[in-house]
């Protein structure tokens, strides 16, 4: 649940306020706007290929994946303003966001038993919506105290690392993978 919020909260940075950190930058709103609807296109792509990707490796090292390529997006807000620079960047972080979270649900099945699926999975999911909404609204609070959105960056930043130290945690506790055969089965 930790791990859900941490991933949310430097998720929703970039898409919260992408569209004032271009007017930030003198782009103005219209080319922020149409780097949100980017990476809310390239998001359900990732979404559709951490499915895949999922289905062989496993939803704890997808979500270990997701959270390292998220990381790396975020970081490359930092040196990179430019506008054709940030419209890489935000396809990147759209590609590599959005397999996160429906990671968890495969994360829950591959670990706990079916009859706890709901329980588990509502909760986290909740998790990463009070994430979302945290990340958005810190991230404002961080520029309005700092009047740039480097900072804001940077919280963002230290919120994947939180997620990303709970991912590994988790991996190593679980062990190597299953085989294939055996999550059939379950």
């Amino acid at each position: 649940m930790v791990a859900g919020v941490a991933c949310c909260v430097a998720m929703s940075m970039p898409q919260v306020h992408i569209v004032a950190y271009c007017g930030d930058l003198g782009y103005g709103a219209a080319r922020g706007a149409e780097m949100l609807s980017l990476m809310l296109a390239c998001g359900i792509v990732s979404r559709l290929v951490s499915g895949w990707i999922c289905d062989h490796i496993g939803g704890l090292r997808t979500l270990l994946l997701g959270s390292v390529l998220q990381g790396i997006a975020l970081l490359l807000f930092l040196p990179f303003t430019g506008l054709v620079p940030l419209y890489v960047i935000s396809a990147l972080f759209g590609l590599f966001q959005g397999g996160i979270v429906p990671s968890y649900a495969i994360i829950v099945r591959e670990h706990f038993a079916a009859r706890e699926a709901g329980a588990r999975l509502g909760a986290i999911i909740m998790c990463t919506l009070l994430g979302m909404a945290l990340g958005g609204w810190m991230s404002g609070k961080v520029f309005d105290m700092t009047g740039s959105y480097r900072a804001a960056f940077l919280n963002g930043l230290a919120f994947n690392a939180l997620n990303l130290a709970i991912a590994w945690l988790l991996l190593r506790r679980a062990g190597p993978r299953a085989p294939r055969a055996s999550l059939v089965a379950a």
